[in-house]
């Protein structure tokens, strides 16, 4: 049974493989956010009719690589979390055509999303890879799974953008360095180097 909250629809744990055309029937024009979580979904096809969809919430399904959505124009936030998808390469190319507005992604659970919550056997460095991929063909996400997408600068102005310099330091015309090597000497019997050397060393 659909639950209805203004423009947001939930259709939770049904036990559906597929979404029943009488749901886009009846709410398809007036949906902005759709929630078919834990079911037994294997396509998204019954999607055609929800044309101004703005979020979908598809976790704990059984979606897989094959997953192909209708083109949803106005799709900013979509979560899969939890389902059997294992080739990212295909579901991105897929969503870059599908899915222009999309700003949200979320793909945890999935094997396609190689971090620890799928296998002890990834580390830090493959989910990084995975990504600098994502975000590379999906340039217009400001999140990725749980995190915000700061890996990557290249839309922030540079003003914007992160310097450990003073103020004062930052104007980069009257900027003046030396480049020479130093040497250290240390003298006297406070100096910490020569607490542990003796006599007969020096």
């Amino acid at each position: 049974m659909a639950v209805l909250a203004g423009s947001q629809i939930s259709y939770i744990g049904q036990d559906i493989e597929e979404i029943p055309a009488s749901l886009g029937e009846q709410y398809g024009g007036l949906a902005r956010r759709l929630d078919v979580s834990f079911n037994q979904l294997k396509s998204l096809a019954g999607l055609k009719a929800f044309g101004q969809l703005e979020e979908l919430v598809a976790d704990n399904n059984l979606l897989g690589s094959d997953l192909r959505l209708p083109h949803l124009p106005c799709l900013r936030t979509l979560t899969l979390n939890k389902n059997q998808i294992s080739d990212v390469a295909a579901l991105v190319e897929h969503l870059h055509k599908a899915t222009p507005s999309l700003e949200y992604l979320s793909l945890l659970g999935n094997q396609a999303c190689p971090n620890q919550l799928v296998s002890l056997e990834n580390n830090e460095e493959d989910y990084q890879r995975y990504r600098y991929f994502v975000l590379h063909k999906l340039n217009k996400l400001k999140f990725l799974d749980s995190r915000q997408d700061c890996d990557n600068a290249k839309n922030e102005p540079v003003s914007q953008l992160y310097t450990p310099l003073p103020t004062g330091s930052q104007d980069n015309k009257g900027h003046k360095g030396v480049f020479a090597k130093c040497r250290y000497a240390y003298y006297g019997k406070q100096s910490e180097g020569n607490r542990f050397i003796s006599n007969d060393q020096l």
